[in-house]
């Protein structure tokens, strides 16, 4: 079944999957975490889901061009509906098909941002259906994989935006050097100040100097179960 939701920011709606996946903080975060992407950037949003990711960024950058790349065709019907609600059919393109075996021009655009899969195959509890379970677990391309094609689209100097789960950074920093991607900017997200991190935030760049920055850690919650100012003004802002 599906819903429609107000995403409270420029006016913008989303159709979502009641039984399928829905969009996280993970994603909110990172698009705020990608608000130095310059006006009029070429973007590719890899792994697209529900498009909230390239929704946002259509208003909060004014993207000269997003392309959501999903593989689901279920899920890139429920995102083109998104898209065509709030008239974003000249700036927000979806391509339906597995990013394996995706024909884009490489070496061309500016920006690619991705939500990807955290978790290996055969790893952790799988979810409870299958459109759940590909857009948590890594079924026809692996970590590295997503990175390299990642790289391959970009141009020089491309920057390339990530959220992803910190148990897995050695596996991260390695794919990312191996495909020429240098870290640049780096948060590490906290649900709570006295909790291990589990997500964090990556710019990265294309043949970029070896030199990053650590940014301060961002925070979800107070210890009483609400957001964080930080977190609200995030929301506020979205």
């Amino acid at each position: 079944m599906e819903r429609l939701d107000d995403l409270q920011f420029s006016g913008l709606k989303i159709f979502q999957d009641t039984e399928g996946f829905r969009f996280g903080i993970d994603s909110v975060l990172l698009t705020e975490f990608a608000k130095d992407i310059k006006k009029g950037s070429k973007i590719v949003d890899l792994g697209t889901g529900t498009g909230v990711i390239g929704l946002l960024l259509t208003k909060k950058i004014e993207a000269k061009e997003v392309i959501g790349i999903e593989k689901q065709e279920e899920v890139c019907k429920l995102t083109q509906k998104s898209i065509e609600i709030n008239n974003l059919q000249n700036i927000f393109k979806l391509i339906n098909c597995d990013i394996k075996d995706l024909k884009l021009n490489k070496n061309y655009y500016d920006v690619v941002i991705t939500n990807p899969p955290y978790k290996k195959a055969g790893t952790g509890v799988n979810a409870e259906n299958i459109k759940k379970q590909i857009s948590r677990f890594e079924t026809t391309v692996n970590l590295n994989d997503w990175i390299k094609i990642s790289s391959n689209l970009l141009n020089t100097n491309g920057s390339f935006y990530m959220v992803y789960r910190t148990e897995r950074i050695t596996e991260v920093i390695e794919a990312l050097n191996k495909n020429n991607l240098k870290i640049k900017r780096m948060r590490f997200v906290y649900s709570k100040i006295n909790e291990e991190s589990k997500l964090m935030l990556i710019k990265a760049v294309k043949n970029g100097k070896d030199f990053a920055h650590i940014e301060k850690p961002l925070i979800i919650y107070n210890e009483d179960g609400t957001y964080t100012n930080e977190i609200m003004e995030i929301y506020k802002n979205k």
